[in-house]
């Protein structure tokens, strides 16, 4: 039998070679990728199953502009919270490793951050998705998966992950595709700017995608709302659901606001701004299907395409749901400021300023209450106390309904806090007490004293009281900080657990100064957040009080950072302790009363002196009556004396919650 000898000449070689170099790759789909591969299960999400571009249909648009077809290199996202933002951002890795590997920089605001979205986000997704399963080995080997780094098993391809606070995870890469995630929450690492890093990683790549994604915070100086307003500046425009109208329009938080009824959140609708028609819930999927993005800047769509979307236009948010959380903001400065945020998806504007101290001086001269005293209405009192080296400056506050306060009394105490006189005097405040419209003195309930400075010799003096009664607080910078939370354990040099750091605590002091700032220019006394001032304090009180600006400072990198600056020839110590107040407040729970605490706090307070001041924690007890009464049992056959007594149910209740 014969045998038959084939020779593959070199020119078909050759000519097959180029062949398959000249041939295009094959289109970046990630709409086409994300129906084929993304599926939510009942956990991640309330809408479960395969992705649909038909029920995200707002945000088809924003994976066309991601695409290798669109031109524009930079993508930005401003958006309300939950709205599927890190969706958006797990189609577009996961989408770039499976279709059009390569090198792909994903950065979050902290390591920290960037460890847990890398264990409860990204291995998942590696792991439940079968076209990234086959290209993703499960198991670390030779240092292919990591936390931090992802490495294709052929090698082409590796997602790193950083964090925005970690100059080393940004530097010695690059990079053709980045997400930049949570830019608004990026502050200033060791070696400058970190936004400015991250971009120079893709900067060798002529086609290269960033995609900046974030709910804004505070402007001036909110990085997301910046980007959005460099880029194409695109809105999403529905029709009018009205047959005979159709007229095409976006939605509106402030159209929501003008026809709000309080009364009745349920009915929050939008107003056609053609027709005049209501525009209700049950129109928004309709409408959605006729939606269309229109740019403000469209000579930027070439280089830089930016969109905005809030929680309006979103299919897991209803109307009444936005309505009433507008109602349980509205007042109240940093509630409002998350609702901005987080709901309507847009920066914060912060009064950079506090009112001119004349003008509140002013205010306070006309007050129906003098220093010292507790005007009715206030039955909760606190104290902050900031240490000096010669001196310690105090302030008490007390507390109303509907986030209202009263300055009661300014005062300082010679000597250093080291110094036992100057404890004695402190002690001495807490026990003295302020009398109230009814003659009635309140003792301070909770005190809060400056834990940065003079640590050791402050905590001398703090362990003399309960927990529960002083605290140790030090303000922090961040515009994201909670506004008050425990201090991670601290060890000192030796390794040794410090004492103190259970009853230290760190408050967010930028978003309590936009707050009090905010809440100064108030005039109305029933309005909610309204600052009472009484007559008699010194001048020098409200200058020091007013005494810092939100001024930008210019970083050598050439990033301009906002920060609060104190006037170099004023004195600050009466904001501080105001701050320190308030700071006792909220872990006094202040924020959190119910209405029927508050009343019960009212009732025992705000009345004619009693032989002993009733406990904060027994005043609750009359809340708990009005809940727990029977029904079915009238006034005259039960007494008050009668009536089953749910003191200790409210007492426990209430520490749990102070817990």
């Amino acid at each position: 039998m014969g045998i038959t000898v084939r020779v593959t000449s070199a020119e078909w070689m050759v000519a097959t070679v180029i062949a398959d170099i000249l041939d295009p790759p094959p289109s970046v789909d990630y709409l086409a990728w994300a129906e084929d591969n993304i599926v939510f299960s009942k956990r991640e999400s309330p809408l479960p199953g395969p992705y649909s571009r038909e029920r995200f249909s707002y945000f088809n648009e924003i994976l066309t502009a991601l695409s290798p077809d669109d031109p524009c290199r930079i993508v930005t996202l401003a958006k309300s919270a939950q709205l599927g933002g890190t969706v958006l951002a797990n189609i577009f890795t996961g989408g770039s490793m499976d279709m059009d590997p390569g090198d792909f920089l994903y950065v979050h605001p902290t390591e920290e951050n960037a460890r847990r979205w890398s264990k409860m986000k990204l291995g998942p997704m590696l792991k439940g998705t079968t076209s990234l399963r086959r290209i993703f080995p499960m198991k670390a080997r030779d240092g292919q998966d990591s936390v931090f780094y992802k490495e294709r098993r052929d090698g082409r391809g590796a997602i790193q992950i950083s964090g925005a606070n970690s100059p080393a995870s940004l530097s010695q890469v690059s990079m053709s595709r980045q997400v930049q995630d949570d830019l608004a929450k990026w502050d200033m690492n060791s070696a400058g700017d970190p936004e400015t890093q991250a971009d120079s990683r893709s900067q060798g790549y002529e086609f290269a995608k960033i995609f900046k994604i974030s709910t804004p915070m505070v402007v001036p100086g909110c990085r997301i709302t910046k980007n959005f307003e460099d880029g194409s500046q695109e809105y999403l425009y529905l029709p009018c659901p009205h047959d005979e109208c159709g007229h095409m329009q976006t939605l509106e938080w402030e159209n929501m606001l003008a026809s709000l009824d309080e009364e009745h959140p349920e009915r929050a609708h939008f107003t056609c701004e053609a027709c005049g028609a209501a525009i209700e819930e049950h129109h928004r999927a309709k409408m959605l299907k006729g939606g269309e993005w229109r740019a403000a800047n469209p000579k930027m769509k070439r280089v830089h395409r930016s969109f905005h979307i809030w929680s309006a236009y979103s299919l897991l948010q209803s109307f009444e749901r936005i309505a009433r959380s507008w109602l349980a903001a509205k007042g109240d400065p940093p509630r409002e400021q998350t609702f901005m945020n987080d709901v309507v998806g847009r920066a914060y504007r912060v009064l950079g300023e506090a009112p001119p101290w004349e003008d509140i001086r002013d205010r306070a001269s006309q007050s129906d209450y003098a220093r010292g005293s507790i005007p009715a209405g206030f039955p909760l009192v606190t104290c902050g106390v900031d240490c000096q080296g010669d001196r310690v400056e105090w302030q008490v506050v007390a507390w109303g309904t509907h986030r209202r306060r009263a300055v009661i009394e300014y005062g300082v105490f010679n000597g250093h806090i080291s110094e036992e006189r100057c404890q004695q005097q402190l002690d001495a405040l807490l026990k003295q007490g302020f009398r109230n419209a009814y003659g009635r003195k309140l003792e301070i309930d909770a005190l809060a004293i400056d834990g940065n400075a003079y640590t050791e010799e402050v905590w001398e003096w703090a362990r003399r009281h309960p927990a529960a009664r002083v605290i140790m607080v030090r303000g922090v910078h961040p515009e994201t900080a909670p506004l008050l939370a425990q201090v991670k354990r601290e060890r000192n040099r030796r390794g040794k657990l410090l004492r103190y750091s259970k009853r230290f605590f760190n408050f967010a002091s930028s978003v309590l100064k936009m707050g009090l700032y905010r809440n100064l220019k108030k005039d109305d006394p029933e309005e909610r957040g309204f600052i009472a001032l009484p007559r008699g304090l010194e001048d020098e009180y409200f200058r020091q009080l007013t005494a810092e600006t939100r001024k930008a400072q210019k970083a050598k990198s050439g990033f301009t950072r906002w920060l609060w600056v104190k006037d170099p020839n004023q004195a600050n110590e009466g904001l501080d302790t105001h701050l320190q107040a308030e700071a006792a407040a909220i872990r006094l729970g202040v924020r959190s009363l119910q209405d029927a605490e508050w009343d019960a706090l009212l009732a025992a307070r705000d009345s004619a002196p009693d032989a002993v001041q009733g406990d904060f924690e027994d005043l609750l007890m009359p809340a708990a009556q009005v809940q727990a009464a029977p029904p079915e049992a009238p006034a005259e056959e039960a007494p008050e004396a009668e009536r089953p007594s749910t003191f200790e149910a409210a007492k426990a209740k209430w520490k749990r919650r102070r817990r």
